[in-house]
């Protein structure tokens, strides 16, 4: 803008919109690949350390259960702390833990060691998802939807990488060829640093008010925001505990049922994995375009026939169902987190911090809670009892409507 005065011409610069930076999102998004595929190890590892250890599946629910609760527990009191204190280099740190935990777990010669183990990378976790979400809806430029479902695909299909890993550089070799991964981590120290200085000028910028970004409106009671956010856990908590079935055990039913190897089995559960990746992908961009409420009513209760179906299948149709299965109830998250965002804007931490954390949490109760299932009962009557859960997605009728301003 130019304003004359007296033959004197003064520039005044307004504000600039924030603009998407995909060279950021897809930055995150292959930290978080990296991430991700650490973690994916400890349950790719499971039949190597049930049988070194003679483990029960209790036990491996227990592995499980304290990998997710302090994964879950930390994370909204991280992302409270940093929506008024951000540490952009706070995620080099969260991989600093991720890498003790899996150096910890080559070497692991007890269960108690392996319980401390996947609590550092558990640790590691907690302090990553807040920060590096919160990356991502700075770098959305409004693009919310997209920019979690690029981040989440990053994550998602570390998920699916890391038990095609374990079955070619672990499974051959011996529990201690997990030293390997930590190769993994210093990668990603290496690009998270790099985002973390992106992230500290942006917060520069934003101090400065040098730029602006895009709101929305909440015309709703703080009674019926509260009420919308736990329907929104109760959604996850469904995804999720149905998650941990297959996430966890999904390897042994296969084994069970259909009489596969461990390479066999592990080449099935990166097949529903990469399909959790590609429907990731999906539903962000969609609840942008069309209303986060319509993507999750899809994808939460749409997945409900296919699970159902599921424990009633041979192995070509259990493998074709849990390909629809991933590609539909994946593409919920995205939805849910920024729909949860949206609720309380300007609390993008606590909100991810909780979500992600209420995420973890589910998958490793469920982890537990099916583990003593499968020991008291069978593997193949944990997924008739899980396939139920998607009809939790019913609830999605009292979300209300959100508007951008």
């Amino acid at each position: 803008m130019n304003i004359s005065s007296a033959g004197a011409t003064k520039t005044i610069q307004a504000p600039l919109v924030q603009k998407t930076v995909y060279s950021i999102l897809f930055s995150i998004a292959f930290a978080h690949l990296l991430n991700d595929l650490m973690q994916s190890v400890i349950p790719s590892t499971y039949p190597i350390l049930k049988e070194n250890f003679n483990l029960s599946f209790t036990q491996i629910g227990l592995i499980t259960f304290v990998f997710q609760l302090t994964a879950s527990i930390l994370q909204p009191f991280i992302g409270l702390y940093t929506d008024k204190y951000p540490k952009p280099y706070s995620l080099v740190i969260a991989m600093l833990f991720t890498i003790t935990g899996l150096g910890f777990l080559s070497i692991s010669t007890s269960f108690w060691m392996l319980l401390v183990s996947v609590g550092f990378v558990g640790i590691g976790s907690s302090i990553f998802h807040p920060e590096v979400s919160r990356v991502a809806y700075l770098g959305s430029g409004g693009k919310r939807g997209l920019a979690q479902s690029i981040f989440q695909l990053g994550g998602n299909s570390g998920s699916a990488i890391g038990p095609l890993l374990v079955a070619l550089v672990v499974a051959p070799f011996g529990q201690s060829n997990i030293i390997w991964f930590v190769t993994v981590g210093i990668l990603g120290i290496i690009i998270l640093s790099r985002i973390a200085l992106w992230y500290q000028n942006h917060l520069n910028l934003r101090a400065s008010k040098k730029i602006v970004a895009e709101d929305f409106v909440v015309p709703l009671s703080k009674r019926k925001i509260n009420l919308s956010i736990a329907v929104l856990l109760l959604l996850i908590f469904s995804k999720f505990f149905y998650m941990a079935s297959m996430s966890s055990y999904f390897t042994f039913y296969l084994m069970h049922k259909f009489g596969l190897t461990i390479q066999e089995s592990q080449f099935h559960l990166f097949i529903f994995l990469a399909s959790v990746a590609a429907g990731t992908l999906i539903g962000g961009p969609l609840g942008d375009r069309f209303g986060r409420k319509y993507i999750i009513w899809i994808s939460i209760l749409g997945a409900a026939p296919f699970t159902l179906l599921l424990p009633y299948a041979n192995l070509f149709w259990t493998g074709a169902l849990s390909v629809i299965i991933g590609i539909i109830i994946a593409s919920a998250f995205s939805a849910i987190l920024v729909f949860a965002q949206e609720l309380m804007p300007g609390k993008v931490g606590m909100i991810s911090g909780l979500f992600f954390g209420f995420a973890f949490g589910m998958g490793g109760l469920g982890s537990a809670i099916l583990g003593y299932v499968a020991d008291q009962t069978s593997i193949e009557y944990v997924y008739k009892l899980s396939s139920f859960l998607p009809l939790i997605g019913v609830f999605t009728y009292f979300l209300p409507n959100m508007k951008k301003k």
